[in-house]
């Protein structure tokens, strides 16, 4: 059977009728801001206090976007007669986002809690050599990161907690037990007070 004339120019009218009548759903960016979901990814940040340049990382990393330079430092020994000590010092840190693609490995494997992400995602360049962004930026998103949810009350209590609760409460129960003996020492090496009787002698 032939199509009827016109009938696709009125199942496309049909079409553009009923989504007339939707709601809109166009996004007015960038004069209104996208309600991000939380822990969105957007870019990594960098907390530099807990780098401590053992470079996992950038090794782990698929793209090899990361790139980080350090040189060591001698420190002097922490009690006297003991040995110094070296350690890593970072000089650079920087992440292309033109090479990344935001798998979020580098995050994952970081052992000192370094790296992680935060929702900004403003960060668009008219050149992409642009795009390689040094430490000093790194650290400004991080303040951009927004505290980790609240831990289910029904939850087991994290390990790291746990053990550093354990060994705050040893420290505490010895050093209650060193004020214990010191005080009793104390009061042994105390002489008697004299009497009446004996201060009338």
């Amino acid at each position: 059977m032939p199509p009827i004339p016109g009938s696709g120019l009125a199942k496309g009218l049909a079409v553009t009728l009923r989504t007339m009548t939707k709601k809109t759903v166009t996004a007015q960016y960038p004069d209104v801001q996208p309600d991000l979901p939380p822990r969105s990814r957007g870019v990594i940040a960098l907390f530099e206090e807990n780098c401590t340049v053992c470079m996992l990382c950038a090794r782990e990393c698929p793209d090899w976007c990361i790139y980080i330079d350090s040189h060591k430092e001698t420190m002097p020994a922490a009690v006297p007669g003991g040995r110094e000590r070296s350690r890593n010092v970072l000089d650079r840190f920087a992440i292309d986002f033109s090479l990344c693609m935001y798998c979020g490995i580098c995050i994952e494997v970081c052992p000192f809690d370094a790296l992680f992400w935060s929702p900004e995602f403003e960060y668009a360049e008219t050149d992409i050599l642009e795009l390689t962004h040094e430490r000093d930026k790194l650290r400004d998103w991080m303040w951009t990161v927004p505290e980790p949810p609240a831990l289910d009350p029904a939850a087991e209590e994290p390990k790291e907690i746990a053990a550093a609760r354990k060994t705050a409460d040893k420290l505490r129960t010895q050093r209650e037990q060193e004020a214990a003996a010191a005080a009793e020492a104390a009061a042994e090496a105390t002489p008697p007070a004299p009497t009446e009787q004996e201060g009338q002698e």
